[in-house]
């Protein structure tokens, strides 16, 4: 049950989970449902319009609802990881339909991609991240059917024009599907720059304590494209459990103060370490100089995000140097917790990444920003 007030702060939603409360105890917070059955009325019909709990469950109707209003959609569904999201609106589409999506992306979604294309399932298009023209050349209207974007794109910060992306997939006929695990709701709401739908790896931010594997998918309708959507999560069955649905949820109410700490701290370390003389270049869209900085402060609000990306002079090997001399950050893959990481990426990805394997990426946590810097100048001293 919920008594919320209309109107409020994507902060104060958060934190109060919009405001649910137990109607039996008056819990402020919800219970864990782990039933797998739900029994009938005495006339067959299902108690809440539920029957098994593979995608009717009130456990992550919660986390649902509550992710639906910070992305300012219609409706959310949450699937147990980031790929099963993102791959499951690709299964939506017939053999043979076409897809364009960025060269820097998620590397496990653009293999699977890459994969998908060589088996003839789909017709796929690479373009350069955040490259309007090259999106635009690469559409086939009346066949294209997914334009994906992901910005800033993990790792190189390259940031691509919402709006005009929308507008470009629109105009062919297809649809705008947006990564925003790097930003998160707090910091850009894609479907506000007509995007159709949003996918997260709700593993990162949303959670944010590094303990739950989860995805989601978020519309702007509820369209046949979300219907399709649904069943195929349906007949799948890769739904998130019960337990971690309500860990999400936790971790969704202080995502506001997670987001903003560790962007701020992003920002910080992106400043500090501008003309380093170990670092070629710091790519961060917070970064005045950076080519994509003037788009991401116009469809970005209260910071850049929390993925900091250095290219050092040394190369390789001085990108696996430098990590390896650092205490704070911990060598790691994945990002989006309250703990800082740090990886030679593209070392990471291996053959075939379009990540520069002299590129060591940095997930900033909300550790002390100072302690952060200090770690950070001490191992690029180290590496000299």
């Amino acid at each position: 049950m919920s008594r919320f007030p209309a109107g409020q702060k994507p902060s104060t939603r958060a934190a109060q989970a919009l405001g649910w409360i137990d109607p039996e105890t008056g819990a402020l917070v919800p219970p864990v449902h782990p039933a797998v059955q739900y029994e009938r009325t005495a006339e067959g019909e299902p108690p809440g319009g539920r029957v098994y709990t593979r995608d009717q469950n009130p456990t992550y109707e919660q986390a649902e609802a509550l992710l639906a209003s910070l992305e300012v959609g219609q409706a959310a569904m949450l699937f147990s990881s980031g790929m099963a999201a993102a791959t499951t609106v690709f299964d939506t589409l017939d053999v043979g339909d076409h897809v364009v999506a960025p060269e820097q992306m998620y590397w496990m979604l653009r293999r699977w991609l890459q994969d998908q294309a060589a088996r003839e399932r789909i017709a796929l298009d690479l373009v350069p991240n955040g490259d309007m023209a090259a999106l635009r050349a690469a559409l086939r209207p009346g066949a294209t059917k997914i334009v994906w974007a992901e910005t800033p794109a993990n790792p190189g910060g390259a940031v691509t024009d919402l709006a005009a992306a929308a507008a470009a997939a629109h105009e062919a006929g297809a649809r705008l599907v947006v990564d925003n695990t790097l930003p998160t709701p707090v910091l850009c709401r894609p479907l506000e720059h007509g995007a159709d739908l949003v996918m997260h790896s709700a593993t990162k931010q949303l959670n944010g304590h590094s303990d739950v594997l989860a995805g989601a998918l978020v519309t702007a309708r509820e369209d046949d494209l979300w219907k399709r959507c649904r069943r195929e999560r349906a007949f799948r069955g890769a739904v998130l459990g019960p337990f971690e649905s309500w860990l999400l949820l936790r971790g969704m109410r202080t995502v506001c103060l997670r987001v903003g700490a560790s962007a701020r701290n992003a920002q910080r370390i992106a400043e500090a370490l501008d003309g380093h003389p170990a670092v070629s270049a710091v790519l961060y869209p917070g970064l005045p100089g950076h080519p994509g900085h003037d788009v991401a402060a116009r469809q970005m609000e209260g910071g850049f995000g929390a993925v900091v990306s250095l290219r050092m002079q040394g190369g390789a090997d001085a990108a696996r140097r430098v990590v390896r001399a650092l205490r704070l950050f911990h060598n790691a893959t994945s990002l989006g917790g309250v703990e800082s990481l740090a990886e030679p990426r593209g070392q990471v990805e291996g053959p075939g990444s379009p990540v520069p394997d002299d590129l060591v990426r940095l997930s900033v946590g909300i550790e002390d920003a100072g302690d952060l810097v200090a770690d950070l100048e001490q191992a690029l001293d180290a590496v000299g």
